[in-house]
């Protein structure tokens, strides 16, 4: 039986791309430039790269990109995309969980909850996390974003989501402070006009969970700000009404 987020990313490339979510790329990128100081020499994995955006835009600014995700649907919107744009860019389908990279890259982005933390235990998105470890060369470098466990506790998750998406509607939902984990109910449109009821399960991070599971892992230094769209930047302390939070942490 498909997972929830396997259905939702089946045929829904073209309506991904248009969501207000998305829109953010290329300010996004400025800020990963600037976080690897421009060096083209660089290797950049992008994990749950779905559509391609960052991959596409980071290969056109010069970069070496790997793009990694679970639906085959959006890779191949994020292939036909870096053909009409005349990159080259190595996608690869593989399950975030289970990738075997190692000491390879300099750079791993895992950006609009790409992979994490969409799976459906703490154990699953923990291995995730440790496989980015392992992917980076020495001194490397994360930077993803991840759901703020801060915002559900003063505002409305259901308010947010419905207010922020294009082709996700009538999105009810059901946030448990046991396990930090939202359930929700919410109806999808597909690219072929096809509407679908699905119901996730996502977690939601406390920045202190964060900080802990990174240095377990390994990884020495951890900074989290508030992400906001297209524009993030360290300047943004996070607070209660930042619904992602943005992860920067070196091997």
């Amino acid at each position: 039986m498909k997972k929830w987020y396997e259905e939702l990313f089946e045929n829904y490339g073209f309506k991904y791309d248009s969501e207000t979510f998305t829109q953010g790329t290329l300010n996004e990128c400025d800020f990963i430039e600037k976080e690897i100081k421009f060096d083209k020499s660089l290797k950049i994995l992008d994990l749950g790269c779905g559509t391609g955006r960052h991959s596409i835009e980071l290969s056109k600014r010069g970069y070496n990109v790997t793009g990694v995700d679970l639906s085959n649907s959006q890779l191949d919107r994020a292939k036909q995309k870096a053909f009409e744009q005349k990159v080259s860019i190595n996608f690869i389908n593989a399950d975030a969980r289970e990738i075997n990279f190692s000491n390879e890259f300099n750079l791993v982005i895992m950006l609009c909850e790409g992979a994490f933390p969409l799976m459906e235990t703490d154990e699953m998105n923990f291995e995730i996390l440790k496989n980015t470890f392992k992917a980076l060369k020495d001194n490397g470098k994360i930077i993803f974003t991840t759901l703020n466990g801060l915002f559900p506790l003063f505002n409305s998750v259901s308010d947010f989501i419905n207010s922020n998406s294009e082709t996700m509607n009538n999105n009810v939902n059901t946030f448990d402070l046991m396990t930090f984990r939202d359930k929700s109910t919410f109806n999808v449109t597909d690219d072929s006009g096809i509407e679908k009821t699905l119901s996730s399960n996502e977690r939601y991070y406390v920045p202190s969970e964060i900080t802990w599971l990174l240095k377990s892992i390994g990884y020495k230094t951890i900074d989290i700000y508030g992400a906001k769209l297209g524009a993030f930047s360290r300047n943004d302390k996070l607070t209660t009404k930042d619904y992602e939070m943005l992860v920067v942490a070196q091997k």
